[in-house]
């Protein structure tokens, strides 16, 4: 959507596109299949902090989708999900305890820079931008405080993958962890 329509980029509150609408469209169908799954796989207990996140997601993403406004910001939001790559290549790797750890090792570095690159980068500008520029009152309040109580789940998950990947000496009771039952939440 932003490859075709780099001009979004400059009205980040009224920008429309039709790929963008159905970007969003399609993610919030995701978000709502997902958090199905885990409720009727019963994962919850083990996977709230996903149906938190998914829930604001769905939330913030419907509001857009039905007032038509901060469809770009919406988009530019959907880029953590290539990140979210090598997230999972990282999980694999764990859950099939591959012998030689130089994949493992590479992916940490790669999984690292795509973290900030598609993770951390957007969320901080579009958490800046919303600061400075959007009205804090109706859907601007709205979306504001939900792209706050995302910033915070990010930097958590983001503090809890550095300490498992690179200070794994810092990790609280980690031998005692059930890994398939917490989801890889923690580790």
């Amino acid at each position: 959507s932003l490859w075709h329509n780099p001009e979004l980029l400059s009205d980040i509150q009224d920008g429309y596109s039709v790929s963008g609408h159905l970007l969003v469209c399609f993610s919030s169908g995701y978000f709502i299949h997902d958090s199905l799954d885990i409720i009727f796989s019963r994962q919850s207990r083990s996977s709230w902090e996903y149906l938190v996140h998914h829930a604001m997601a769905i939330s913030a993403f419907l509001s857009l989708i039905i007032t038509g406004r901060f469809l770009v910001a919406a988009v530019l939001l959907l880029l953590v999900e290539v990140s979210n790559i090598f997230l999972t290549v990282r999980m694999l790797l764990k859950m099939s305890n591959v012998p030689s750890p130089a994949l493992y090792e590479a992916n940490k570095y790669v999984n690292l820079v795509m973290y900030f690159a598609f993770r951390l980068a957007p969320q901080a500008y579009l958490t800046w931008y919303f600061l400075r520029y959007v009205e804090v009152q109706g859907q601007g309040a709205f979306l504001t405080t939900t792209l706050l109580l995302l910033d915070a789940m990010i930097l958590m998950y983001f503090s809890r993958l550095l300490r498992s990947d690179f200070f794994p000496s810092l990790r609280k009771g980690s031998a005692e962890r059930d890994v398939d039952g917490e989801k890889f939440l923690i580790d």
